[in-house]
């Protein structure tokens, strides 16, 4: 039972630095990178297809993404679906492939997105705390209910906080190393 209630604090933790570290993928840094079009939804035949599946994406330059589809009609398509996107990006084509050129990002921009990068930081932290209070409230239930002694309820809060610590320390390794690479420039 008191394994069952670490085990469970463990894995919400690790779905919230999952999700923390998917929400990084979605912030456009001042380098071109194929994981900002994973959300991009584009109108193939009526259907909302994800970009990846109805072309081939390459960075050849460190601003540069290019998308070769596999059908030549669905140019348009595409670069209606990366002007909807809030992605804030101007696609351009030759009849042949796309390209979606990085702007350089303004320090001002730079900034702006650091705020929003430690803001997500912070949302993940408030997720691995839920995830420690309802490991507490599940120990204390245990308790109560004489299926653990209160020893092993001190010790699972301990072990839990413990639990706690590292993962705030890894969110706060991972906010640092995105927020480097937003402001290098």
């Amino acid at each position: 039972m008191y394994d069952d209630v670490v085990k469970a604090a463990r894995g919400g933790m690790d779905k919230a630095i999952e999700a923390l570290k998917k929400g990084f993928n979605k912030v456009r840094t001042g380098r071109a990178s194929t994981t900002l079009m994973d959300e991009i939804r584009v109108d193939y035949y009526g259907t909302p297809t994800p970009l990846n599946q109805i072309g081939t994406m390459a960075v050849p330059e460190p601003r540069l993404i290019t998308i070769t589809p596999w059908e030549k009609q669905l140019i348009t398509e595409i670069e209606k679906a990366i002007l909807k996107s809030d992605l804030g990006l101007n696609p351009s084509s030759d009849g042949q492939l796309v390209r979606i050129a990085f702007p350089v990002l303004t320090e001002e921009r730079r900034k702006e997105m650091v705020k929003g990068i430690k803001r997500m930081g912070e949302e993940a932290k408030v997720a691995i705390r839920n995830s420690r209070r309802d490991a507490n409230e599940g120990l204390k239930k245990l308790e109560k209910e004489k299926e653990i002694s209160e020893d092993e309820q001190k010790r699972g809060e301990k072990e839990i906080q413990d639990l706690t610590d590292k993962y705030v320390k890894k969110i706060d390794e991972v906010v640092a190393a995105k927020e480097n690479e937003v402001m290098e420039i």
